[in-house]
């Protein structure tokens, strides 16, 4: 009964020494074991809150063990590392990494369900040469109530205007993480995508990447690079899952001429951009936001850059 007594005096002051207690450093081989071979490297803090949860009668841990110890622990003692994103408007936030993790794979953990989108979608599908060192990514918002009401005035007022960019940015390692707050479409034509380390990623497919920086070109680095994405794209792209894409999109804008207007420019086949013409043409539409110096084309109704 006195050497009982001992042991538990022990235990508790393991516990309350910051020192390790002797039921973790027994169960480590076991939690080591977990992590290498769980098809997961990437963990927010109540991910790991749940597997101590989930396994912590299996490896007899104390009741009295919390969050905050398990992970000191697995910090110290085994490979899990910590990481903080940084953020001037919204502060930091804490991930886990155990084993290799990519910038993008870091990137989606800021928000679930999350996914890679615009110019970082463009570079996965091969669509361009260069490597953006920031990395967009799409964070739907909740369903809202869409506006039916349309007019040329409406659209001439809007586009005159300095498009609005995301100033929802992380900092992490020489990286910048873009989140888009797009309109929700329940993760509509996304997909995976092979990474530059071979990691699977959650990204846009092709038509809805080229549907994306047509709407948005700012965050495709502007509207020539967006033509240079359409050319490239030019023997990959189907207009069908285009036309498709974007009823289920059901813009008010009528996009369909902005992406009409990019596939004759990048010398697409005429029977197939012939098909966004025949969807109408209501309003006279812009190629983006703001331009200074313009020319009209009457052909899909569209006002462009000069010299474009």
């Amino acid at each position: 009964m006195h050497d009982t007594s001992k042991e538990c005096l022990a235990s508790y002051s393991d516990e309350n020494t910051n020192k390790m207690p002797p039921r973790l450093q027994l169960a480590k081989p076991d939690i080591v074991d977990l992590f290498e071979n769980s098809t997961a490297h990437l963990y927010w803090p109540s991910d790991i809150s749940s597997v101590l949860a989930r396994n912590r009668t299996e490896w007899r841990l104390a009741q009295s063990l919390t969050q905050k110890k398990f992970i000191e622990f697995l910090v110290q003692k085994t490979k899990l590392r910590e990481i903080k994103l940084t953020s001037v408007n919204y502060g930091s936030l804490t991930r886990y990494l155990w084993g290799e993790v990519s910038p993008y794979q870091v990137a989606l953990s800021v928000k679930r369900g999350a996914y890679l989108s615009h110019a970082t979608a463009v570079f996965l599908h091969g669509l361009t040469d260069q490597l953006p060192r920031t990395i967009y990514v799409n964070a739907e918002q909740s369903p809202k109530p869409s506006s039916t009401s349309l007019t040329q005035e409406g659209i001439n007022s809007a586009f005159a205007r300095t498009v609005r960019r995301t100033n929802y940015i992380y900092k992490y390692e020489g990286w910048s993480f873009a989140i888009i707050s797009g309109k929700n479409t329940g993760r509509l034509e996304v997909g995976t995508l092979t990474g530059p380390s071979m990691e699977t990623l959650d990204a846009t497919k092709l038509e809805r990447t080229l549907i994306d920086i047509a709407v948005r070109p700012a965050y495709a680095g502007g509207v020539y690079q967006v033509l240079n994405a359409y050319r490239t794209a030019k023997g990959r792209m189907s207009v069908s899952v285009v036309l498709a894409t974007l009823k289920k999109l059901d813009y008010l804008y009528p996009y369909h001429q902005v992406i009409g207007f990019y596939m004759e420019k990048a010398g697409y086949e005429e029977q197939r951009y012939e098909r966004l013409l025949k969807v109408g043409l209501k309003y006279d539409f812009y190629l983006a936001h703001d331009i200074r110096e313009s020319e009209y084309n009457a052909k899909w109704r569209l006002f462009a850059p000069k010299g474009f």
